[in-house]
């Protein structure tokens, strides 16, 4: 299968590098430059589960793409979600009639931005739980192992589905179809809700939150905000279940020392946040359905505001 990565930072690098040794026909499209040259030059380098290995595969700046000759059978989007929309349309000239589009950003509502790009029954949505780490540009760590599930949003479209699954799977990036994968996104959506936002305002890690007293109710008290509002899309989330998987991201045995991806962004790399889409999509939500969601409001505003402190780029 013919596949552009979009996005190929450390999740897109190991996803481009799994279906490239699987025998797929991939292309990395990425806006940092630097990392693009240097996957060119010396290939993509990853350290896989303790192996050194460098794979030559063919990199492209996202402005480089009407000079490219590839017309994609599939598109894996890892943009960061306020990339979304220029990557769409820098991905243009690779896009043909019947190429598939999978999305597997985080957060919520990324159906709306690229259903204006592509056909909607050509949209797959999807929810990885595979970590990877960006060690600097042509270089990731790739530790461990992990899932996806994925789905289609047109109607007829399971077997497309399930043809994309397959091939992830012969990847060994073990993939699943789902039958609820909104549900999955927004249990998903929950935990990078509350550890993400709390963890970046408070310059925390996951056990020194959950460690004090008021974490379990300002947890519950965004955690329902989300439920309400996957509940009025006919998406039923079993709220009990969902806070205790929260908790158990604050055990330091597991992964209660890390801290969350949007504390990486802001405050280490001083990069603006997904806030917008992840509570900020709660927020939007809410009022498109008449909720009131005061705690994802203001958990939005006061990450905007560090932004603006800090001078996030």
């Amino acid at each position: 299968m013919k596949i552009i990565i979009a996005g190929s930072g450390a999740m897109g690098s190991r996803f481009g590098l799994m279906l490239h040794r699987s025998g797929n026909d991939v292309i990395l499209v990425d806006g940092w430059k630097e990392h693009i040259d240097k996957i060119n030059n010396d290939g993509l380098q990853a350290n896989l589960n303790g192996e050194e290995v460098v794979e030559k595969i063919p990199a492209y700046h996202q402005d480089d793409l009407a000079d490219v000759d590839f017309s994609a059978d599939l598109v894996i989007l890892f943009t960061k979600a306020m990339q979304l929309e220029t990557m769409l349309k820098s991905l243009q000239p690779c896009l043909a009639e019947e190429t598939k589009v999978l999305c597997l950003l985080n957060g919520i509502g990324h159906e709306d931005i690229i259903k204006n790009y592509v056909k909607f029954e050509n949209i797959f949505i999807g929810n990885t739980m595979w970590t990877a780490g960006m060690d600097g540009p042509g270089r990731v760590t790739l530790f461990g192992s992990g899932s996806l599930d994925l789905q289609n949003l047109g109607a007829g479209k399971e077997e497309a589905a399930k043809e994309i699954t397959k091939v992830l799977s012969e990847a060994e990036l073990h993939a699943n179809f789902s039958e609820d994968i909104l549900a999955s996104i927004y249990r998903k959506a929950c935990v990078n809700g509350t550890m993400n936002g709390l963890c970046t305002m408070l310059n925390s890690n996951m056990t020194e939150f959950g460690g004090t007293t008021y974490a379990d109710d300002i947890v519950e008290a965004i955690v329902t905000e989300f439920v309400t509002v996957a509940k009025a899309q006919n998406i039923e989330l079993d709220q009990p279940a969902i806070l205790a998987q929260i908790k158990k991201c604050y055990d330091p045995e597991t992964i209660g020392l890390h801290h969350p991806s949007m504390y990486q962004d802001l405050i280490i790399n001083n990069r603006l946040t997904e806030i917008d889409y992840i509570n900020g999509a709660i927020v939007r939500k809410g009022k498109e359905f008449g909720i009131s969601t005061p705690y994802c409001a203001f958990l939005t505003q006061l990450i905007h505001v560090k932004e603006e402190i800090l001078g996030a780029k």
